[in-house]
């Protein structure tokens, strides 16, 4: 029995793409991929994709775009998380980077996305030792 894909669609306005630039980001090799846990309820996945000048001109900014949709096509399926905003922003080497290692990077970036943050979350201060030689007040004569 094969698990059910949810739907992928696409982030088509600004606002969408300033909203998913407030989730958490991870760049690999040549691709940024940023995520944003919509938490709406709704188990559809959004991608957006996007190159901007620094890549090249308008030829290789729309090569870099159309490699990045053809990875995320790919991957995100498998890797994604449902109810996530994705976008892929394509970098320096995007256009020239061979394909292997292009599905290398998202897969990497969309598995690490998709974990929880192996840091520690900002608990109680009270767990942290204090290490032996700060002095103290209460720790013989003086």
């Amino acid at each position: 029995m094969q698990s059910q894909i949810p739907a992928i669609h696409r982030l088509t306005s600004r606002p969408q793409f300033l909203a998913a630039a407030k989730g958490v980001s991870l760049a690999r090799g040549a691709v940024v991929v940023q995520r944003l846990d919509r938490a709406d309820g709704d188990a559809t996945m959004r991608i957006g994709f996007t190159a901007t000048r620094k890549v090249g001109g308008a030829v290789v900014r729309n090569r870099c775009k159309r490699r990045l949709r053809q990875a995320a096509r790919a991957l995100v399926g498998q890797h994604g998380v449902p109810g996530s905003d994705y976008v892929f922003i394509a970098r320096q080497g995007t256009a020239d980077r061979s394909w292997e290692r292009l599905l290398d990077d998202v897969k990497t970036a969309l598995t690490r996305l998709a974990t929880p943050a192996d840091r520690p979350v900002a608990g109680p201060a009270s767990t942290v030792p204090i290490s032996s030689d700060t002095p103290h007040q209460d720790s013989g004569p003086a």
